[in-house]
């Protein structure tokens, strides 16, 4: 069983920058792909990132392209998401979700994530 552990969460102003780490157990990160999801209150949940845990390919939405940076670190099963130049709409409850995946590749739909997280607050004040 896979499971996903989102940390790094808090309050920062906006321009600053957070890190949020997601850490896998149950397999090995290179037979994964982790996805990030964020839900601001009273909105849909979002997909902003992902990142296959074998080769490190990468996706973005357009909100936060050029902002946000998703990478991996296969010695600890970790994913990280460095967010810098946060905004106050970026605040929103951030997931990460793993799915087992022999694709080099990651997908953006939340319906293929099958391991969630139990989710971090990030509120950015302005």
């Amino acid at each position: 069983q896979v499971q996903v552990v989102e940390s790094g969460g808090g309050l920062v102003q906006a321009g600053g920058s957070l890190r949020l780490s997601c850490t896998a157990s149950g397999r090995t990160l290179e037979t994964l792909a982790i996805g990030w999801f964020r839900r601001a209150p009273e909105k849909e949940r979002e997909d902003i990132s992902c990142i296959d845990g074998a080769d490190g390919s990468t996706m973005y939405s357009d909100s936060v392209k050029g902002r946000f940076t998703v990478s991996r670190d296969t010695a600890k099963n970790t994913v990280y998401l460095q967010m810098n130049s946060l905004k106050p709409e970026d605040t929103a409850v951030y997931y990460c979700a793993a799915y087992y995946t022999i694709q080099k590749m990651c997908v953006m739909f939340s319906s293929v994530y099958d391991y969630w997280g139990q989710g971090t607050q990030v509120t950015v004040s302005s």
